[in-house]
């Protein structure tokens, strides 16, 4: 078993070998929760759960730290204008980031930290930084890392800092009374307190009373979690630079060995271009889960290889929903046929060698979809000529490669919840109709058949028929 996958700073599809034997150690960046997520967010999401899905599947133990960043410049600008302290304001869309990732079956990380929960580990190494001459104080509060101290600056994203503009990368200088940095590619570790902001949002250093920086929390909370030196960092491809860059030059000018692998997920794009909220294009998660089933955006946002651009079609969903109603069918089929298989046989089953062979091709999705729809179609002609075993065999089997997606149709994730009192009256009426259906047309009354099934049709109820009778689904 070689598992490959592709490095941002190496350039190139690598074979991943753990740093411990047997273990995996993954640090994801994770929301600024300023505002509601939109389809953006959630790819990496995704692309990272089923990353972790196939590590354990090959029999890794996965430690995922997926950080929340909780007190930032937009954070404080949004919750002003929103007339909210900032800390609610960051707890009310936090909710709203976990309710969503919930919803697209995302297991939840094993550790997921607040910014405002790591400032001690900050300012210790903001210190460790400065007495090691990479970062530099400049009035009450401001503390800058100085890129030119680091010459391996640009690495991951292969730039050199004299070839940068003065604006790529650059951060607006903090605070206000001296606070010049002394170049324009020197980033903000700490910020002094702007004028009007809340007094709770700073804490005190030995460098004077400000807040954290964006690229030092990420720093910060990957050591505290994973250690000096952890296997894989990722995120959106959009944080490559200056976010990732810098987080790895001031852990490395720490002495850190860091990210031993990036891994960075191509971004939702509408006619070419990125979803974002500065351009007004993001679809927010609430909008699709209102059109269509979670599994369903799921598949749309999993199905493309994660460093393939996405691009989010007017058709998207539509073509989603088709594969996932074929997929649910045949697993909702076999299940009847030869009852249902345990969780248990489905996590321990193994998977085709084609699949494992596509997943541990830098998680190719697209070439992994084309094993698990061979099998459907294997899985339906046995269903076609009555073979249980054979049934049985292919239920497990396309089963267990969903499960690897997140997209078991048979898991409870994707069942569904609360009072099921409404299904079980619409079940029986509909049942109902459909065996006065079958009488009509035993007694050949085609009038009376086509009513049923047209007055079946204005409720939103599809009735297909088979050989083993008709079934029916909501259209």
């Amino acid at each position: 078993m070689t598992i490959r996958l592709f490095d941002t700073a190496a350039r190139e599809v690598r074979d991943f070998t753990p740093i411990t034997p047997g273990e995996v150690g993954i640090y994801l960046c994770g929301a600024t929760v300023q505002a509601p997520p939109h389809v953006g967010h959630l790819r990496p999401v995704v692309a990272f759960d089923v990353l972790r899905r196939w590590l354990t599947r090959r029999g890794l133990k996965v430690t995922l730290i997926r950080n929340v960043t909780d007190i930032d410049d937009k954070v404080l600008a949004k919750s002003a204008a929103a007339g909210r302290e900032w800390w609610a304001h960051a707890a009310l869309y936090e909710r709203v980031f976990t309710q969503a990732y919930d919803a697209l079956g995302v297991i939840p990380p094993t550790y997921e930290p607040r910014a405002t929960g790591s400032v001690p580990e900050m300012v210790g190494l903001m210190e460790r930084l400065v007495e090691r001459g990479h970062a530099y104080a400049t009035g009450e509060g401001n503390v800058w890392f100085d890129v030119h101290s680091w010459p391996a600056y640009g690495e991951l994203t292969r730039q050199k800092v004299e070839d940068l503009s003065p604006e790529e990368g650059a951060e607006a200088t903090a605070g206000t009374a001296g606070a010049a940095k002394k170049n324009p590619h020197d980033f903000a570790l700490w910020k002094a307190a702007k004028p009007g902001e809340p007094e709770s949002a700073s804490w005190d250093t030995p460098f004077g009373r400000g807040r954290p920086g964006w690229h030092l929390e990420c720093s910060a909370m990957a050591r505290r979690y994973l250690g000096e030196t952890f296997d894989i960092h990722g995120g959106g491809l959009d944080l490559r630079f200056p976010h990732h860059e810098n987080e790895q030059a001031q852990s490395r000018a720490a002495g850190y060995g860091f990210a031993q692998r990036w891994m960075h997920v191509a971004w939702v794009t509408q006619s070419g271009v990125k979803m974002s909220k500065s351009l007004g294009n993001g679809l927010l998660v609430s909008e699709l889960l209102a059109q269509a089933p979670a599994p369903v955006v799921r598949y749309a946002l999993a199905a493309v290889q994660y460093r393939s651009m996405l691009e989010w079609a007017p058709d998207t969903l539509e073509e989603a929903r088709t594969t996932w109603e074929r997929l649910t069918g045949f697993v909702t089929r076999a299940s009847e046929r030869v009852g249902d298989v345990p969780a248990e046989e489905v996590a321990k089953a193994e998977v085709p060698e084609a699949f494992a062979a596509a997943m541990d091709d830098d998680l190719n999705v697209p070439q992994a979809l084309a094993v698990v729809h061979e099998h459907l179609r294997a899985g339906n002609t046995a269903l076609a000529s009555g073979s249980d075993a054979a049934v049985r065999d292919e239920l497990v089997t396309l089963r267990a490669m969903l499960d690897v997606l997140g997209l078991d149709p048979a898991d409870p994730q994707w069942s569904t919840s609360g009072d099921d009192r409404y299904a079980t009256a619409l079940d029986g009426l509909v049942a109902a109709e459909l065996k006065a259906r079958a009488e009509a047309r035993a007694a050949k009354d085609w009038a009376a058949s086509d009513a049923i099934r047209d007055r079946l049709a204005a409720a939103g109820i599809e009735v297909q028929d088979s050989a083993d009778g008709a079934r029916w689904s909501l259209s």
